[in-house]
Parts: structure tokens; sequence; C-alpha cells
């Protein structure tokens, strides 16, 4: 996304059709019904039909046990063709066919019908925004659907697609893209260009491996790969930093990266898979969902239990655990916990206090501490039963257990509160200093974000260097700061820094060596120029200069920066922009 002075962006949402991504096959349940004759298919396309597209720009063929898409269609803006255009309609014919009074056809829905192939000639209709072409029989897409420089939204699941054109993926400003339920094997690793997407659907297919450059899809807030042939997931896979949803569930993966970059993760369904080790989520600390049932995991880790402190939903249903830690308490907003089916014997009393249970499922264990009789009585039984088997010792264990009253009651939060989600928050506390042992502290807890946004600092404090090699994100918006110190250039793991309204009139030149820069925020400074030390972060993909007073624009340094995919210059002081920047076909 390139955003120039005085430019504005609306995002506009298209969801006029909405098909049910689970339903398979649909294609297949009209052939029976008898194929139509193309005059027949023609007649679909009637004047009443012309003459509401051409006034809404809007065309639902779905449903019409049609197998070729009518030729009629392609002429419904042929004013010259006489037999297509009922002008008696009251009004004069120049008036009805004014050009001011037509839309360019942007949605087209040709769903639910026995479609073998698209013709080429669909790529006339650049000004499509919305294509459903679900549930029919198509087994390819004509290259030409890549002139559909606009579309939003392609929906094609329930077809019998088994590969992908080329110039499919030269629709880069789609934002939801449906296939699942087709025959494809495999995908293109130029499914990268792809970079607005927000929701890809790949489920129900035959893929055996996603592609490298997944990573680059940084917008993707829904990932679903359900009921596939995987085997793993790709190293890359870990830098969709926008992720809300994961579904990879029924397939044969055995091992998961560690999670913690998916920061946004809120719902994860891994179920019906191979694996036997719960990954590390340090740094998830929205997840709320985590669906883990018919895998082959032996174990909770204690790491695990400690750092999903707002986790709601945990199903382990069908797997081979045996021993539950009682740290599973710390785990306070649990609602439901699904242990259904496992290998276990005993279960920790405490967990006859966690305040928010409302399901515990044991059925299909060997608990020794507990009778058949009551564990089918259901929830409120099983945890009756706990609670009155708690002794002294057992509340001891829980008294450091963090609560909803307790927590995080200081100014500066303690090792055990960092330790919840590796984060170091001190933002909106107006202090413009922190002790030294707080950042020995968040060493220990092994922090690697830290936000002091919307504080009074006038320098970034020192205490910092001790977290060189560990932090990937720095926030230091709204405060004072008006230069920036030289360590910051050892911070090599660092991929997130937000700089926004504070006095900056530079940066410093060794910052070229953070390398591995993603994101960077420098929006309301004092710039006067783009700093040259930009072009050493070769992995930058988010720059924001706005509300500066940058005069123009360094095209050399911008030139170096290859992945590059969000530029913001707004509310500058540009008089003009060099036609170099048109080269840098990846911002978006």
């Amino acid at each position: 996304m390139l955003i120039l002075p005085g430019q504005s962006v609306t995002n506009m949402f298209y969801d006029v059709f909405n098909p049910d991504p689970n339903q398979f096959g649909c294609g297949d349940n009209y052939q029976n019904s008898g194929f139509l004759t193309k005059k027949e298919e023609d007649q679909h396309i009637t004047k009443e039909v012309i003459k509401s597209v051409r006034r809404t720009g809007q065309l639902n063929l779905s449903s019409r046990h049609i197998a070729t898409v009518p030729e009629k269609l392609f002429s419904i803006y042929d004013a010259e063709d006489e037999s297509t255009v009922d002008w008696d309609f009251g009004k004069p014919k120049k008036e009805e066919d004014s050009w001011w009074n037509i839309k360019p056809l942007s949605h087209l829905d040709l769903s639910s019908n026995v479609l073998t192939d698209i013709p080429g000639k669909i790529g006339m209709f650049q000004d499509l925004l919305v294509l459903n072409l679900h549930c029919n029989n198509l087994t390819e897409l004509p290259k030409e659907i890549g002139s559909l420089q606009k579309l939003t939204k392609l929906t094609l699941n329930s077809n019998k697609l088994t590969h992908l054109p080329d110039d499919f993926f030269k629709l880069v400003e789609l934002r939801q893209l449906t296939l699942g339920g087709n025959c494809l094997e495999s995908i293109s690793k130029d499914i990268s260009d792809l970079v607005m997407l927000e929701k890809l659907d790949l489920s129900n297919n035959s893929i055996l491996n996603l592609p490298p450059g997944m990573g680059f899809l940084i917008r993707l807030t829904e990932l679903n790969v359900a009921h596939n042939k995987l085997t793993e997931l790709p190293p890359d896979i870990v830098n969709l930093r926008s992720l809300l949803k994961l579904d990879i569930n029924h397939n044969s993966i055995q091992y998961l990266p560690v999670m913690g970059e998916l920061r946004k993760l809120q719902i994860l369904h891994a179920q019906h898979n191979d694996i036997a080790e719960i990954p590390s989520f340090l740094g998830c600390e929205k997840l709320q969902e985590i669906y883990f049932g018919n895998n082959f995991i032996k174990d909770i880790p204690l790491e695990f239990c400690e750092n999903m402190y707002d986790l709601k939903v945990l199903e382990l249903r069908d797997n081979q655990i045996e021993l539950i830690p009682p740290e599973i308490t710390t785990m306070v907003h649990l609602t439901r916990l699904d242990l259904t089916n496992n290998d276990i014997k005993e279960l920790p009393s405490t967990i006859g206090l966690m305040p928010h249970l409302q399901v515990l499922k044991l059925e299909g264990n060997k608990l020794k501490q507990m009778r058949a009789d009551i564990v089918k009585a259901g929830t409120n039984r099983i945890l009756r039963f706990l609670r009155e088997k708690i002794s002294e010792d057992d509340l001891k264990t829980i008294e450091n257990v963090p609560s909803d009253v307790n927590h995080d009651k200081s100014v500066y939060p303690d090792k055990y509160t960092m330790r919840q989600g590796n984060i170091m928050n001190i933002s909106m506390k107006n202090i413009d200093s922190i002790p030294e042992e707080c950042f020995n502290e968040a060493k220990e807890a092994k922090v690697y974000c830290v936000d002091l946004c919307k504080n009074k600092f006038t320098i970034v404090p020192e205490g910092l260097k001790i977290l060189a090699n560990d932090l990937t994100e720095l926030n230091l918006s709204e405060n004072q700061i008006k230069e920036l110190p030289d360590f910051l250039k050892d911070f090599a793991q660092l991929k997130f820094l937000d700089l926004s309204r504070n006095m900056l009139t530079g940066l410093p030149d060794s910052f070229t060596a953070l390398t591995s820069m993603r994101e960077l925020v420098l929006s309301n400074n004092r710039l006067t120029s783009i700093p040259k030390c930009i072009s050493g972060m070769v992995g930058l993909e988010i720059l924001l200069l706005n509300e500066n007073c940058i005069a123009s624009i360094d095209i050399d340094v911008l030139q170096e920066l290859k992945r590059l995919a969000t530029l913001d210059l707004t509310n500058n002081s540009i008089s003009s922009v060099p036609p170099q920047l048109g080269n840098m076909t990846q911002l978006r």
C-alpha cells in the first residue's frame, strides 16, 4: 500500500455473496437435473435483467442449472445491440442510456450451477470487485482471470480445480480468497504476491506442502488449511503477525514451530494431526481457544500453563496425557477444559477452585481418586468433589496464582507479571525513568516486547541495554524524545519499532545494522528527510513517515527496500514524487 500526500484511503468491503464454504461438490447435485441449451441459458439474461445490471452493477445467476456462461453476458453493455436493450420504459432512449446512469459490473454470482469452464472473455469485466463461482464443476480457470485487477473477493470453493494459472497471482487487490473443496495438490510460491489478502481458505484439498513465502501475507487474519495432506508448516508461517485464526486440523503435521510471533492469534484449531508436543506460545497473549484433540501429546508443559492467562478454551481430548500439572490453575479465565480419552490417573484438586471453569470433561480416563458416577454426573459434581479434597498444602500452592483482583497492580510490573506474556508494559504511567531492577527482572522473565508509550521520557532508558539480545518489539511512542542513543544499533533481533509522536529530527547512521526490522513507525516527528540509515533495513515491510516535515523523497533509500509493502508519506511538505517510485511494484 502506497499513500502519498493528498490521497485518502477508504476501505470498502463487499460481502454481498456469503456462500457456505463447507458445502462441497454442489455442482454435482445438478447434473441429473438436465442441461439447458445455450439459447435457454441466454434467456436468463432478460431485458429487465440487463436494465438492472446497468443500474446496479450487480448480476446474480446462481442456481440456474447453466452449464456454460451465457454468451449474452458479454454484450450486456453493448449499446448498439438493439436486441439486448429494451428502451420501452416510458423514457427517451437517450436519457435511458446516458453514460452517467450506467454502472460497470462489479458483482457477479455464477455459483451453484454446473459450469465446467469460464470463458476467457471474463477478463473484459475489469471493474469486478466480487466474483462468486463456488459449487460448480470447474477444472481450470482461464489465464484472463488475471485481468480482473480490482477483484477483492473471489469464491471458488467446491469445484474440481487441480491447478491455478500463473496469471491468477496478478490479482493483487484480493482481500478474500476461498479455494476450499477442490483437487489442488500444490500452491504456487507466487501466492506471496497477493499481499493484500486478509482471509485465505485452502481447506479440503490434497495439498502436500505450503510454499515458502507465505510469511509475506502480513495482512492475513484468517488462514484455513484444514483437511489436506500437510506434514509440516513452513517456518515463515510465524511471520503472519496479523493472524487471528489458524485452522490446520485433519492433516499429518508432526511438529509445530515456536508460535510466539503470532501475537494477535486468538483461535488455533490443530485437531487430528500427529503432534507429539505442545509448542511454545510465549507471546501469544491474545490466545483464547486452542484445540489439540486427537493427537499424540503426552505432557502439558509448565511454561504453557504459566503463559496462557487469558485462555478460555483448551481441548486436549484423545491424546496420551498422563499427568495434569497443578500450574494449570494459573489459567484463571479458562471456561472449558476437555481432557476426554487420555491416560490421566489423578487430577490436582485445586482445579476445583478455578473461578470461571464451566465445562470439565474427563470421560475415558483411568482416574483413581474419582468414581465413574462422579465423572458421569458432569462438571458441577466433579468440581465439588475436587474442592472437597483440597488440603492446606494444596491451598499454599495456589497463593501466588494471579487473579482478576491482584493482576498487575503496580506501576512497575513484577517478574511474575512480565513472565505471563514475556512483555514489559509500562505504558501510560506518566513516568520519565525506570529503576534498573525492573530491567533486570525483565531479563529474567525473558521479555521480548517492551511498551513505554504515553509517558514523559526525554531520553531512551539505558536499562534497555540488558535486553539487546532478546528484544523484538519496542514501543516508545508519545514521549518527548529528541534524540536516539547509539546503543539501539545492538538490538539485532528488533522487528518492530514505534517512535511516533516524539520530537525526532533524524535517526543515528548506525541504525543500518537493524537488518531484522520489519515495521518502523516515525509518524508525527520533526523529520525533514527520509533517514538514509533506513536503506540498511533490508527486511522492512512497513514504513510510516506521515505527519513530518519531509520536503523530498529520497528514492535511492527506498529502492533498497525490496520487501517494502506499505509506505505512508501523507501530510509532509513534498512537492513532487519521483517517477522511479512507480517501479517499486511490491508497494500496494
